[in-house]
């Protein structure tokens, strides 16, 4: 594989701002136009069930479910053009070297996952990949306020959050992993409550 085709794109928001849709989307393009595939997640990431990327939205696209950002090379076989890695938060600051290892040997890597935290703070590894990739597109979801662009979104309290919507950060060994009953998407101006 020539070096010169690899490149990074990143595809970056947060909750509800439909990356996993358009990460499966440049999936099957990618599969419709003959190009071998491996889609990746975390085994954090079970809303869907285990070996399945799935968009907020219905889309899917069958995965390998791993641990670690060290077993996703592991999975790239001969004739592999593209890596897409879902969820990129949750293998935490490790993946921006696998990444760009796997793009220096000539891969198109796509990665998609939450640009920040619950609280609004940057959440490694997307603002690295971001930095180094030739394409990135930040998506913005729909405030749950006021229906404005939300760049933001944020953990609602209750007993599944501890109760108080918005203390600390997430991190890969302690991340709540969970939809519309947990988080909301909210704009800046709504982001505190």
């Amino acid at each position: 594989m020539d070096v010169a085709t690899g490149r990074i794109e990143v595809v970056a928001g947060p909750m509800f701002a439909g990356k996993s849709e358009e990460l499966v989307r440049r999936v099957h393009r990618s599969r419709l136009a003959g190009r071998g595939v491996v889609v990746v997640n975390h085994v954090l990431d079970t809303r869907s069930g285990s070996g399945r990327v799935a968009s907020h939205s219905g889309l899917t696209t069958a995965s390998h479910s791993v641990a670690s950002a060290g077993d996703v090379p592991g999975l790239v076989v001969p004739g592999t053009e593209l890596v897409a890695v879902d969820e990129a938060q949750f293998f935490g600051p490790d993946l921006a070297d696998v990444v760009l290892g796997l793009a220096d040997t000539g891969l198109v890597v796509v990665v998609a996952g939450l640009s920040v935290t619950f609280d609004g703070r940057p959440f490694e590894p997307l603002p690295t990949l971001m930095a180094v990739a030739e394409r990135v597109d930040k998506l913005t979801a729909v405030c749950a306020v006021c229906g404005r662009d939300a760049a933001y979104h944020v953990r609602l309290p209750g007993p599944e959050s501890g109760g108080d919507g918005g203390e600390g950060a997430l991190v890969p060994t302690s991340a709540h992993v969970g939809g519309a009953e947990t988080y909301q998407a909210r704009c800046r101006r709504h982001r505190h409550g």
